[in-house]
């Protein structure tokens, strides 16, 4: 009885150092997994690095390509367009005008009535329409028709409140979100689709006359005034309320900025400028340097990306490509340091499945529990269970790319402020400076736009910062592009003869 007795006791005694040992081996194991997973982060967070010196080396590589894209075509990776806007509005305009918005799959139709300075936008309307997928793909004659259609029966409902002087044909702003080679204010042969359109017959066309004769075919009325992009309507609409507006940056899906820039500064226009400004459109989505903090997540985005090798910049800060960077950072971890537990989330391995408004919202979470954060691993990448200290290292992740981006958002507006000589305060001089914002990034992901504002301030110092105002100039697209058409109509100079 007693051996018996002994016996069970060392087995028992055997199992129980059995078990220890087991869970000092997982403890270990665990330890092992989360040091690796740190070590991944960390070394991220090294390579996202952008201190103070870091973002001046990047200002000035963009005032310098700025000057070398100005100097001669394909002298920079930043186009520096000419926009051919050389008359922005000043809040004077009068009438009735429309824009139409093509920049995706949806499109949109709009009208204002313009009363002068007193009046100013006395009213507004518009419409949207989704683009059936077959037109997206099909004839240009086939999506301009529709796109003419659409805009008839919108001009049909004009009521009270909108007046077309007599005599008078309609004008309209086109905004054309799609790369275009402009030749006038309103004229530009389309270079090459994006968005999901692939119209073949399309490319090579001029998109002005492509929708004249589309609504000719309708029996519309209507004269295009202007040819823009969301940028230069945002920079329009900035001006209109606000004559110290001198640049516009679009923050959101894509990235680009615009500003105007003196005529004897455009050595590639050969002296062809009549006025003494120009509105340029800088492209600058596709700036690049040797300065700028790229990782190897962010060389592999590239690598997988439509465009290999373009628009460098605007993978690292646009809305785009965010929540991406994170997703890549997190597939890492799961799969060498077994983040998520033993197995990779299937669904991490999925590109853009984590877009950035879902970042932003685990980013901006303050629950204690981190509940958003969880429940969005959760519904987009199927990981359940997670812990605390799990949750707070994919928030520490989002805080990574967004200071990264913002940061490196700050640095180009000012290489701009820079080229035009605001980045310093003259003696006397009590002018502001104000650069429009736009787009999703800046105005929703607010983590995002106060680490840019903060950056402006510390690139900038106290006494210069206080005289840069960053404005929020909503719809750019839309009634940027009507007053375009109206700082742009053929019966200007009627008025002032």
């Amino acid at each position: 009885m007693g051996k018996v007795a002994v016996g069970a006791a060392v087995i028992c005694a055997a199992t129980v150092c059995a078990a220890a040992a087991l869970i000092v081996r997982h403890r270990m194991r665990s330890s092992g997994r989360w040091a690796r997973a740190m070590a991944i982060l960390r070394e991220f967070e090294d390579k996202c690095g952008t201190p103070i010196g870091k973002l001046r080396q990047v200002a000035d590589a963009m005032t310098v390509e700025m000057h070398a894209g100005l100097a001669s075509e394909g002298g920079s990776k930043l186009k520096m367009l000419i926009s051919y806007v050389d008359n922005l509005p000043t809040g004077d305009e009068h009438g009735l005008f429309y824009a139409l918005d093509l920049g995706g799959t949806n499109f949109r139709v709009l009208r204002v009535q313009l009363g002068g300075k007193e009046g100013r936008v006395a009213k507004q309307e518009f419409t949207e329409v989704s683009i059936p997928p077959n037109l997206m793909v099909g004839t240009s004659d086939e999506l301009f028709d529709y796109i003419a259609t659409e805009l008839a029966k919108f001009v049909a409902t004009e009521g009270e409140g909108f007046h077309l002087s007599p005599g008078r044909q309609r004008e309209l702003g086109f905004t054309f979100s799609f790369p275009v080679k402009q030749s006038s204010i309103n004229s530009g042969t389309l270079m090459t689709w994006t968005k999901g359109f692939s119209i073949a017959d399309a490319i090579g066309q001029d998109v002005v006359m492509e929708l004249t004769k589309a609504m000719e075919r309708k029996g519309l009325d209507m004269r295009v005034a202007a040819l823009v992009n969301d940028t230069i309507g945002t920079l329009a609409g900035g001006r209109y309320f606000n004559n110290d507006v001198v640049a516009a940056v679009i923050l959101g899906t894509g990235t680009n900025a615009a500003y105007v820039e003196r005529a004897q500064a455009i050595p590639k226009w050969h002296g062809l400028v009549q006025s003494e400004e120009m509105v340029i459109n800088m492209e600058w989505g596709n700036f690049r340097s040797s300065h700028l903090p790229i990782t190897e997540y962010d060389q592999a985005l590239d690598a997988d990306s439509l465009n290999p090798g373009d628009h460098i910049f605007e993978k690292i800060i646009s809305g785009m490509y965010l929540g991406d960077i994170v997703r890549r950072v997190l597939c890492r971890m799961a799969e060498e340091a077994a983040f998520f537990g033993d197995t990779v989330p299937a669904k991490l391995k999925i590109p853009f499945i984590l877009r950035t408004p879902e970042m932003s919202a685990m980013h901006h979470d303050s629950s204690p529990d981190l509940k958003v954060v969880g429940n969005k691993l959760k519904d987009i990448l199927g990981i359940t269970n997670t812990s605390l200290k799990t949750r707070k290292v994919v928030v520490e992740l989002c805080n990574i790319v967004a200071m990264r981006g913002a940061r490196l958002g700050a640095a180009g507006i000012i290489g701009i402020l820079k080229k035009i000589g605001r980045d310093t305060v003259k003696e006397g001089d009590k002018q502001k400076t104000v650069i429009a914002m736009d787009g999703g990034l800046f105005e929703h992901y607010s983590e995002f736009s106060k680490a840019l504002e903060s950056t402006l301030q510390e690139l900038l110092g106290e006494e210069v910062s206080s005289r840069i105002v960053i404005e929020h100039a909503n719809d750019g697209s839309g009634i940027g592009a009507a007053l375009l058409a109206a700082s742009h109509s053929q019966y200007n100079d009627i008025e002032e003869s």
